[in-house]
């Protein structure tokens, strides 16, 4: 399936500019060849190439609508790691086992302040593209700690953190749930005043092994783990 990006609304598909590009300048296809275009919203168009000059287009033969996502939906939380690299490599692996949202976590320990959202939520769109998703995540824009708590539901909210000390519960404990929240800190570790501040917001803490994992590897861990236990995907 060659899968791109575009606007579905009603019987009327757009391909997006820079997918245009991609198809006429890059991978040169030629027109009539089968082509499928998602908006990422969970609907699907399938027709042949259609080439004007440096436009693309289609000839749409069938329109799917509300195709199923990934159940159980998981949202990550996660502070950016000084190498952007490793963000990036996290946001494209997790993209690809069906994470549903990634919000960029500001902690005290937090050694990136600046990112470029715009670039990571590109490279979301590639990642889905590449596994076949109809359905794209949501990038959240960074937010403080304390700003994201604000919003979150603690039934299903969990951290993982490496404070040997206090009490964290296994993953296999996690009782099955339509939506989960995990939040994984910087290189260091969230602060005890963290620490404290999400426990008094009732978020529970929960162990991911003996072994102390970096912070990417700890999300696309979770990521893998949740894909794990998909009950219904595409």
């Amino acid at each position: 399936m060659k899968l791109f990006y575009g606007e579905i609304e009603g019987n009327k598909v757009t391909i997006n500019d820079e997918e245009q590009q991609h198809i006429v300048k890059v991978l040169r296809m030629k027109e009539g060849e089968e082509i499928y275009i998602t908006d990422g919203k969970g609907n699907l168009a399938s027709g042949r190439l259609m080439i004007e000059g440096k436009k693309a287009t289609i000839s749409v033969d069938e329109i799917k609508t509300n195709l199923p996502d990934f159940h159980p939906k998981l949202h990550i939380a996660i502070a950016p790691t000084k190498n952007i690299d490793r963000i990036e490599f996290f946001t494209e692996k997790a993209v690809e086992m069906g994470i549903s949202e990634i919000t960029l976590l500001q902690t005290e320990k937090t050694e990136r302040k600046n990112l470029n959202i715009d670039k990571l939520r590109k490279q979301a769109i590639a990642a889905s593209k590449q596994s076949l998703r109809f359905h794209f995540p949501v990038i959240h824009d960074s937010i403080k700690l304390q700003d994201f708590l604000k919003n979150i539901h603690p039934e299903n909210t969990f951290v993982a953190h490496c404070h040997e000390n206090l009490h964290r519960i296994a993953l296999n404990e996690i009782p099955k749930l339509n939506q989960l929240t995990f939040l994984i800190g910087p290189e260091g570790d969230f602060s005890e005043k963290e620490i404290k501040l999400l426990a008094e917001n009732q978020v529970k803490a929960v162990s991911l092994g003996s072994q102390r994992l970096r912070t990417e590897t700890a999300g696309i861990f979770v990521a893998a783990w949740n894909y794990s236990s998909l009950q219904d995907f595409v």
